[in-house]
């Protein structure tokens, strides 16, 4: 890996890499948290990949000025993990390509070029592969999740049922699911899912207009499928959640525990 740049203010070891993905013709930013004691440890940890990583940590790198504040949570939570987190791309509309599955020409937020399976693949070829080549991890799928919140929270969900032999769990918050439903129950129809997954939903009471019975029929939409090929899920409807980082921080004892107890 390249040179790192810790924060010594948190209570894990933070590090910045920077990592060149030639089918998307950029460098990503990886914001990776290894667990306090990592050093002296000697053990081998479960890893976390997740999306939008510069939202995960320190708030004056989030891109509203608030973070997860995850390094806070984990460090008084009592199972230590390695945080993999992919900065998106900035640049116009590049984020939303990037954390699309399929192509849609008609969002609110304009035509998407859906580029997701060419980060997977990156991901999974290229990424994963050196992360375990670095760090003590546990490799295999069962200590390995992927999550994410908004478009990430969609590729969360998409990743856990395309790429299954690789990922066990996903957490998937307040999710833009509903740009694909089609394809999405296409995949699910076709997709054998090992039984040990775990899926957590979870949406803001606030995030549809006070629209509580369509927030209620989304979730279970892409909640029943899973359950019906053996899969675990869990859905949590935050009352008075938003759509915004805040919000989403306060999920994290719930989807931990859900994924990982």
């Amino acid at each position: 890996m390249p040179e790192t740049a810790a924060a010594p203010e948190l209570t894990g070891d933070l590090q910045h890499h920077e990592l060149w993905c030639e089918s998307l013709q950029r460098s990503i930013p990886i914001h990776l948290r290894l667990p306090r004691g990592y050093d002296q440890s000697g053990e081998r940890y479960p890893v976390i990949y997740m999306l939008d990583g510069h939202n995960l940590f320190v708030d004056q790198e989030a891109t509203y000025g608030k973070s997860w504040n995850l390094d806070a949570f984990l460090a008084g939570y009592d199972k230590p993990f390695i945080i993999v987190g992919l900065e998106c791309d900035h640049r116009g509309n590049n984020r939303l390509n990037e954390y699309a599955p399929w192509d849609n020409p008609r969002t609110p937020a304009g035509p998407i070029h859906g580029r997701g399976e060419e980060l997977f693949e990156w991901i999974i070829r290229e990424l994963k592969p050196l992360i375990d080549r670095h760090y003590r991890t546990w490799p295999q799928r069962e200590a390995t999740a992927i999550a994410g919140s908004s478009m990430g929270g969609l590729m969360a969900y998409y990743g856990v049922l395309a790429h299954n032999d690789v990922f066990s769990k996903a957490a998937a918050l307040s999710p833009s699911l509903f740009l694909y439903p089609k394809q999405l129950h296409e995949l699910l129809n076709s997709t054998e899912l090992n039984p040990d997954t775990r899926v957590y939903l979870s949406m803001g009471s606030t995030e549809l207009r006070h629209n509580t019975r369509r927030i209620w029929q989304i979730l279970h939409q892409f909640s029943k499928p899973l359950e019906r090929k053996g899969c675990l899920t869990r859905i949590n409807y935050v009352k008075g959640g938003k759509h915004n980082e805040a919000s989403w921080e306060k999920e994290s004892p719930v989807w931990f525990d859900f994924l990982w107890k």
